[in-house]
């Protein structure tokens, strides 16, 4: 929150070429073409696209009716591939015609050299050519197509691999050992054991197909809260489809997070209790009813990696119609008479917080615990900003985050949970930088060179996402941010707002890696943040353009040209920055609220 993106890609290439190598007779008259439709005459049949990048298009061809398109998005390079049976100890050649830029052709899996050959621009058809030898037990390979980071969409067709074909591939056996993990109250992640000669996974739920995956994980998402599932997995290779694994049974949790007394609709504002900020100081009891969830603004640290939080109203010779302490307490109980919550909200533009170390864990514990005692306060809010998460190099999982500020983030705030209970209200205001930015960029990336600070609140939100009561990311001060259809989406009309909380609600593979899925969040798990005014924020939505988000997320009305993954009739609200400038701006932001749901602040539903 205001008081008051280049990112690089290292883009390397290696022209790997081999000798021909030279063939017996006996040899070459066993060569034969193993590509499995490498004219893309039966579509994607025998091909696996990353994230779903390849299509089949019938102009530019280079022979035939058809040809591969595949298009980049994000740090997805759009590989399309396909596993051969080959024999050990023997020469092949890779060929293909491609058009593009930064097309690449090349073989995984080789038992020698994984070789490739690429080129830098191809205006018209270009044929790409490469050779390799198999290792003495290699019995496949893996050839490949891609694009790089950045490009357009590029073609490819006629992709060959020639050469002795291998012993014909057997049907592989049922996975074994399929687990479930610890579920969500909206998703269920699954692991099994590589099966011999498996090139891809099939899963099921409730007997149903549900999804295709080369790896040996996937996370079942948009599950009812407290619901049983039952799953299995096959394992499919050229040959066929194996016969489906012993079914595992899981349940989702009730969504512990749940509404914490929360009214259906919810209004959630910034109240500046610490500075003025130009806006004017406004006092705990001048609150109007409209406002539901009150955040105070804000439990900073004493110094950055301390995690020793502390607050103080503002000081008189700041803000000199200030309360005092005792008046300002009185009135928080009047609040919560009333059903409101009040929560201290840690951080901002200035409260960097770095919980580098188990030390600064603990004193974040003790310190916001003791401000939470002090002012009998409702909860927590996390506004960490700035530099305060970021991912360190090689921590390329959401799933499973290493770096500490966001391990001991995760573990304070479980531990204040557990300390307070169920009726602990959570909520977070990420700014866009660090959740959707991560659809197209996760930490430094994995060749490093991006801002590890990029997606770095989505392992903080997955791991707590039972505790979450709220989440409302900041749709302001932002840069234009990629949405779910591949485009740009800039801040301040409807557009913005309907494509980024699509996002949240639908979820999306992080980085582009379809095998790490950040799985949506519930609606009533989700609020718009917006400013109130031009004042406070860049990206000031007009009403008019908040109500036309407002139409199409809940009731899939004037949606313009984005089309929502879905329609959620129970998304939570709204929240604002800040109380104090909406109050600046004649109450415009809360008054249209009001109006928009058509209901008393004292009695929404």
């Amino acid at each position: 929150m205001d008081r008051t993106r280049p990112l690089s890609l290292l883009l390397a290439g290696a022209l790997a070429v081999g000798g021909l190598a030279a063939l017996s007779p006996a040899a070459r008259a066993a060569d034969t073409e193993l590509a499995r439709n490498g004219g893309f005459e039966a579509g994607l049949d025998g091909w696996n696209c990353t994230a779903g990048s390849g299509a089949v298009v019938t102009s530019p061809v280079h022979s035939g009716t058809k040809a591969l398109q595949a298009t980049p998005a994000g740090s997805d390079h759009a590989k399309c591939s396909q596993t051969i049976t080959v024999k050990p100890n023997s020469a092949y050649t890779l060929s293909g015609w491609v058009r593009g830029s930064y097309v690449h052709l090349g073989v995984t899996g080789t038992g020698t050299t994984d070789v490739s050959t690429w080129t830098q621009s191809a205006p018209d058809w270009q044929r790409l050519a490469t050779t390799f030898t198999t290792g003495a037990h290699t019995t496949s390979v893996t050839l490949y197509t891609h694009g790089w980071y950045g490009t357009p969409a590029y073609q490819a067709d006629d992709l060959s691999l020639h050469g002795p074909g291998g012993d014909p591939a057997q049907v592989p056996a049922a996975p074994t050992g399929l687990a479930a993990g610890s579920p969500t109250s909206t998703s269920v992640p699954l692991t099994w054991p590589a099966v011999a000669g498996a090139t891809s996974y099939k899963v099921y739920q409730g007997g149903a197909p549900l999804a295709a995956t080369t790896g040996t994980s996937y996370t079942a998402t948009g599950l009812t809260p407290g619901t049983a599932y039952s799953f299995q997995v096959s394992a499919v290779n050229g040959a066929g489809e194996s016969a489906k694994s012993a079914a595992v049974t899981a349940t989702t949790t009730s969504g512990g997070g749940g509404g914490a007394g929360l009214p259906a609709r919810a209004l959630v504002g910034y109240l500046h209790a610490s500075f003025a900020n130009g806006s004017g100081y406004t006092r705990m009891a001048d609150v109007p009813d409209s406002w539901d969830v009150i955040n105070l603004a804000f439990g900073e640290p004493t110094s950055v990696t301390s995690g020793d939080i502390r607050f103080r109203l503002c000081p008189v010779t700041e803000c000199p119609n200030v309360e005092s302490e005792a008046d300002f307490k009185a009135a928080i109980k009047a609040k919560q008479a009333a059903g409101k919550k009040v929560l201290i909200s840690i951080g901002g533009q200035n409260g960097q917080v770095q919980l580098a170390t188990t030390a600064a864990r603990d004193a974040f514990v003790a310190s916001v615990s003791k401000i939470i005692d002090e002012y009998g306060l409702d909860g927590l809010d996390i506004d960490f900003e700035g530099h305060s998460l970021s991912l360190r190099t090689g921590d390329t999982d959401f799933r499973n985050p290493t770096s500490p500020v966001v391990v001991h983030l995760i573990q304070a705030v479980k531990t204040l949970k557990a300390r307070y209970g169920a009726k602990f209200v959570l909520t977070m205001a990420p700014e866009t930088f660090f959740v959707q930015l991560g659809y197209q960029f996760y930490g430094s990336g994995p060749w490093g060179g991006q801002d590890p600070r990029a997606g770095a609140y989505l392992p903080v939100i997955h791991a707590l996402r039972d505790d979450l009561t709220l989440l409302h990311v900041q749709d302001y001060n932002s840069g234009p941010i990629m949405g779910l259809d591949n485009q740009y989406h800039s801040m301040g009309g409807a557009d913005f707002h309907i494509a980024m909380t699509d996002m949240l609600l639908t979820g999306f593979p992080v980085a582009g890696n379809a095998e790490r899925f950040f799985p949506g969040l519930r609606p009533d798990q989700v609020a718009i943040g917006l400013p109130a005014s031009t004042q406070a924020g860049n990206g000031h939505t007009t009403p008019a353009e908040v109500n036309k988000a407002l139409d199409c997320l809940t009731k899939n009305l004037n949606c313009g040209t984005y089309r929502t993954h879905g329609t959620w009739s129970s998304l939570r609200g709204l929240m604002t920055w800040s109380v104090n400038w909406d109050r600046f701006n004649g109450w415009e932001f809360s008054r249209n609220f009001d109006a928009y749901f058509g209901q008393s602040a004292a009695g929404r539903s």
